[in-house]
């Protein structure tokens, strides 16, 4: 199996709802099943199959977070030196070249993406066109708007 890259930080929170699925959640659907199941007559009981229904969807979250766990390749951010080239895990500054607008991004594995955050999936378009460049360089991006174009201004480790 492939390493999926991912900051520190992601996978302190992907062990955090491991966690929390195994300790609160597990237990509290077995608890709704077991009510459910007091209730008698499982044939038209609407309670005990939407608790059965939870029960698959909790023991499937939490093979699917143990098995990116297993495969994850950990990097923190703040231990790289790159020499301000943009890599996994780099902060970017960066600046429209057609509107002078100026925008943060840190490069991060699937799992912990979130662009109201300025965090931006590794396999992003944008984060494939700044991979490998360095401060000053210009990357073409195709949006959906069209190709668009950004100064590196600033690369960071942190």
């Amino acid at each position: 199996m492939a390493t999926i890259p991912i900051t520190k930080r992601g996978a302190e929170k992907l062990k955090e709802e491991l966690h929390r699925l195994k300790t609160v959640e597990r237990p509290a659907v077995i608890n709704a099943i077991a009510e459910a199941r007091a209730q008698g007559d499982l044939s038209e009981n609407a309670e005990y199959e939407a608790a059965k229904d939870r029960q698959g969807f909790i023991e499937g979250r939490i093979q699917e977070v143990e098995g990116k766990l297993s495969a994850a390749q950990i990097i923190d951010p703040s231990q790289l030196d790159a020499g301000g080239k943009v890599v996994f895990g780099a902060t970017v500054e960066l600046e429209d070249e057609d509107s002078g607008d100026t925008v943060t991004y840190q490069i991060v594995g699937e799992d912990e993406a979130d662009l109201k955050l300025g965090l931006i999936n590794v396999s992003s378009p944008i984060a494939r066109a700044l991979i490998g460049k360095d401060e000053g360089d210009t990357a073409e991006v195709q949006a959906p708007g069209g190709v668009r174009h950004y100064e590196i201004v600033a690369v960071s480790y942190r």
